[in-house]
């Protein structure tokens, strides 16, 4: 059974419900397993505005816990929510990923290691393919979007994903899918390896 880390992004909560729903109806349990790991969100938002009173250690674990609540705010059309990798089976699921970073501690608590790597790290722990869901198409250069690009080009660049990713990417040797999640039809293309729009950030050359 093919394994999937969908993240879905902060920036998507108004459509989240919409690709949620749709992706339950449309994965086969027999095919695939599909864990969704939340962005931040609003509710990280939240936690950023009063970074400036707060240590890194007290802001990331405060920002992984609102992880959780968007976790749980997904799941609240009938998914199931799982909190270790044991627990992931067929079909869609919804990580709430705070009981396991706790015990795992595997990465750097700073602003530049956001949601985005976390869910890099869940791939990189379950050999998955890993596709995060934003809102946008993919990343634009000189105002094209490209469909392909090896992870070390996008070192110093300023794009959709946080800016630890593309180094996480290539030290584990792990590729991301970028689509627009606004477009669930183009989500469930990226996990069926069926014609999309979007953009393949190389971390596996």
């Amino acid at each position: 059974m093919k394994t999937i880390v969908l993240k879905i992004g902060g920036s998507l909560i108004k459509d989240s419900h919409n690709i949620v729903d749709y992706l339950a109806k449309c994965i086969q349990i027999s095919e695939f397993r599909v864990v969704v790991v939340p962005g931040g969100g609003p509710f990280a938002d939240a936690v950023r505005r009063h970074s400036d009173k707060l240590s890194n250690d007290s802001a990331h674990w405060m920002a992984v816990l609102a992880m959780d609540q968007y976790g749980i705010y997904l799941s609240d059309r009938g998914v199931s929510t799982v909190e270790d990798i044991d627990q992931i089976a067929g079909g869609l699921s919804i990580m709430l990923p705070s009981k396991l970073l706790w015990q795992k501690d595997p990465l750097p608590h700073s602003w530049d290691v956001t949601s985005d790597t976390i869910a890099a790290w869940f791939a990189s722990q379950l050999e998955a393919k890993l596709i995060k869901a934003t809102d946008v198409d993919g990343i634009f250069i000189n105002n094209k979007l490209v469909e392909k690009i090896n992870a070390k080009h996008l070192f110093d660049m300023e794009t959709c994903m946080d800016p630890k990713l593309p180094m996480f990417l290539l030290s584990e040797g792990i590729d991301c899918v970028i689509v627009n999640g606004r477009y669930p039809k183009r989500v469930l293309g990226a996990i069926e390896d069926d014609t999309f729009i979007g953009t393949t950030v190389i971390g596996t050359e």
